[in-house]
């Protein structure tokens, strides 16, 4: 426990060091969203990996997957990996840089907004983001929370204080420059913890199973694995199928329009930084997403019907599987590792979640429609002070957990990825797309995703966003046939040097 907490401090004092460092770069909004666009290869992809993998991946997440799909989860590792990350970077990266810097747009709502000649496309779309990403960010807060309480004996409200204390400091005074140099700094940690805790968790399993030593059995201790996962959920108590198919849709193509993952795009310092940031990202995301879902499959090895946690009412208790495996399992220094793993996890996603939420006001709102000749020192302070507010925001979300707040958690991955993938992506690729389309299409796509959600119930809620991310990439062509198309002088503003 001393070691742990000794980790923790000098972690938890170095992010505020990491703030202040950043702060110091900071002299404008550019800087303070996107880092002056100069960031290199290494951290535009530690930023992307980062953000992409938060601790509900590593605790209830992982469990639930590995435990209702065995193996079977790791196809969800294959699609982050080599969808969510390498094919994002390569189909979106250049053409992503190059027109945000064409039409001078900073934010997912300004892109529409400029791409698309919708003079409130860019307030219907900074309304999303507020509605939607701040409950995300509160999840990831609760998540964290029980996190300290449960290892350090922290209580939850204490808990939330300090992490809101951190990342609002670290995020507040160093912006986008402190935000990447974090996430760098915390993907190293996670793949150390990742690393180490697949090593050691295999090593144990074997020694369960009595797999040990050469090639044949370690084979032979691969198909006990699954003979166990097979005799513990038999095929007829299995999620479907397409319920994985919809998950490793939705986890993987779904990145491809969140507003916190294609913000990473607008800032690298040249296109050169595209192909390695890429390479990179993905083997970050394999190793990352392989530990996540291989430890959910392991634990199948280490429980069994009888002996799976469950909650009060009998079901399986899918946040503390995995906690609980990793407390019995890995030494008290590993685990301290594993412990920073999770906050790093966490930490990274909800920086990049505040700052876009906070985007979507200070820029888009305020900036966009109330006083549009604001001038940089004040764009900066009202950037600086609405980070706050939102971090503020996302702890008193967290601590009262709302009916409605709890709904919309549910929702915004869905809601979100329905309402910009199809845009986004026909912004960068299609001239023909109208701004008549685009709209209709947002409120297609977050609709269907809503309303699925509720009709086919929330156990099916990865196909709703399946669904409700597809739907836009059929309107938006039929309405386009039938609307004012874009003018030239857009066209042209907009592909200039772009193929």
């Amino acid at each position: 426990m001393v070691f742990s907490v000794v980790l923790l401090v000098v972690f938890l004092a170095g992010m505020i060091a990491i703030g202040i460092w950043g702060m110091r770069k900071t002299t404008s909004l550019n800087d303070f969203f996107l880092g002056g666009r100069s960031v290199g290869p290494w951290i535009s992809a530690f930023a992307y990996g980062t953000t992409y993998f938060s601790a509900v991946l590593f605790i209830g997440f992982g469990g639930k997957i590995g435990w209702g799909y065995g193996p079977g989860g790791l196809w969800i590792a294959f699609g982050n990996a080599f969808v969510g990350a390498m094919l994002a970077w390569f189909v979106l990266g250049r053409r992503t840089r190059r027109m945000t810097q064409n039409l001078d747009a900073m934010t997912m709502p300004e892109f529409l907004q400029e791409r698309f000649e919708g003079k409130y496309l860019k307030m219907f779309a900074a309304i999303i983001i507020f509605v939607f990403l701040i409950p995300y960010s509160a999840s990831v807060f609760k998540g964290l929370g029980h996190l300290f309480e449960a290892n350090f004996g922290i209580p939850y409200d204490y808990a939330l204080l300090i992490m809101i204390g951190i990342t609002g400091i670290y995020l507040i005074l160093g912006g986008y420059f402190a935000v990447t140099l974090t996430d760098f700094i915390q993907g190293l940690i996670m793949i150390v913890g990742a690393i180490s805790m697949v090593a050691i968790l295999t090593v144990k399993a074997n020694e369960t199973r009595g797999a040990r030593g050469g090639d044949n059995q370690a084979m032979q201790g691969a198909s006990e694995r699954y003979q166990q996962f097979a005799s513990a959920i038999p095929p007829e108590k299995r999620p479907s199928k397409l319920i994985l198919a919809a998950l490793v849709f939705m986890t993987s193509f779904g990145v491809w329009g969140m507003p916190q993952m294609v913000q990473k795009f607008y800032a690298v310092k040249n296109e050169s930084v595209i192909t390695k940031a890429m390479i990179v990202t993905t083997l970050f995301s394999v190793i990352i997403a392989f530990a996540a879902y291989y430890t959910g499959a392991l634990t199948h090895i280490f429980y069994d019907s009888s002996t799976i946690i469950k909650t009060a009412d009998g079901k399986v208790a899918f946040d503390a599987i995995i906690p609980a495996l990793l407390t019995k399992y890995l030494p008290g220094a590993l685990m301290a590792v594993i412990l920073l793993l999770i906050l790093s996890a966490s930490m990274s996603t909800l920086s990049s979640l505040v700052l876009v939420s906070a985007s979507s006001v200070a820029i888009d709102l305020y900036k966009g429609h109330v006083e549009p000749n604001m001038s940089k020192e004040r764009s900066l302070l009202m950037m600086r002070f609405l980070s706050g507010v939102f971090v503020v925001l996302s702890y008193f979300v967290a601590k009262f957990q709302f009916a409605i707040i709890v709904e919309l958690m549910s929702l915004s991955w869905g809601a979100v990825a329905g309402a910009f993938m199809a845009p986004f992506f026909y912004g960068l690729y299609w001239k023909k797309a109208t701004h008549v389309a685009v709209l209709i299409g947002m409120f297609v796509g977050m609709g269907t995703s809503i309303s699925l959600y509720y009709i086919l119930g929330a156990p099916n809620s990865p196909l709703a966003a399946s669904i409700g991310m597809i739907v836009p990439f059929i309107v938006i062509p039929i309405v386009s046939a039938f609307t004012r198309p874009p003018s030239e002088a857009l066209i042209n503003r907009a592909f200039a040097n772009i193929g």
